[in-house]
């Protein structure tokens, strides 16, 4: 149950990092957002990452060994670092609509899915 809790929380901050590291360059399509300066879009930024941290440091500190959560420190990043692409390319792709998916982006994914299965091996 740690597990799934862990996982649940960083897809839930993940969000709020793709919107904070790349939601400002779809500004555009927001006109009173499109006229902050750069340090307006800082502060909004770390704003959005703000909420980030309340829902990372907690995953971190469930889903650890070492605080009797089930994933040593690199099962942790690991999970951390595929669930941040797949909340990325959702959001990329069915909310910013800048992008389009493609094949090579799906080979990319595989290989992914390969290192999380590395990581994960009990050798």
């Amino acid at each position: 149950m740690k597990g799934l809790y862990c996982i649940l929380l960083l897809t839930l901050s993940n969000v709020f990092m793709t919107l904070a590291w790349y939601g400002h360059l779809q500004m555009k399509q927001y006109p009173m957002l499109a006229k902050l300066s750069l340090w307006g879009i800082v502060l909004l930024s770390w704003g959005l990452a703000f909420f980030e941290y309340i829902f990372q440091v907690p995953a971190n500190r469930i889903g650890s060994e070492e605080t009797g959560g089930p994933f040593s420190l690199f099962e942790l990043k690991t999970i951390q670092e595929a669930v941040s692409l797949l909340v990325f390319t959702l959001i990329t792709v069915f909310f910013f609509k800048t992008d389009k998916l493609a094949w090579n982006h799906l080979v990319g994914f595989f290989f992914i899915v390969v290192a999380v299965f590395f990581i994960f091996k009990k050798w």
